[in-house]
């Protein structure tokens, strides 16, 4: 558990949640097993939670076949269609002037 919430300096902001006594007294035992207070388990378990929600989305995972079609791709990109060249062109002349 991380524990470094104890040592945050600056709280100003606050986070509210009704929650069944049942969910609560759960929480409050595995604080209690860490030795943290309730609001400093559940900001650690959700910031924890948070990161591996973050990590988990930064990282995009291919297939072999995925792999190599964007390899293939990149090295041989494919030409750009009418629609793609004429929007460019519009683009650059709106730019231009």
């Amino acid at each position: 558990m991380d524990t470094s919430v104890k040592n945050r300096m600056s709280k100003k902001e606050r986070i509210e949640a009704r929650i069944p006594a049942d969910m609560k007294d759960l929480i409050l035992a595995a604080a209690k097993m860490e030795n943290l207070s309730l609001s400093d388990f559940v900001i650690s378990s959700a910031l924890s939670a948070a990161r591996g929600v973050l990590r988990a989305n930064a990282i995009l995972e291919l297939s072999t076949r995925d792999q190599v079609l964007f390899a293939e791709t990149l090295i041989n990109p494919p030409m750009p269609k009418d629609a793609l060249t004429e929007a460019a062109g519009r683009f650059v002349g709106r730019e231009n002037s």
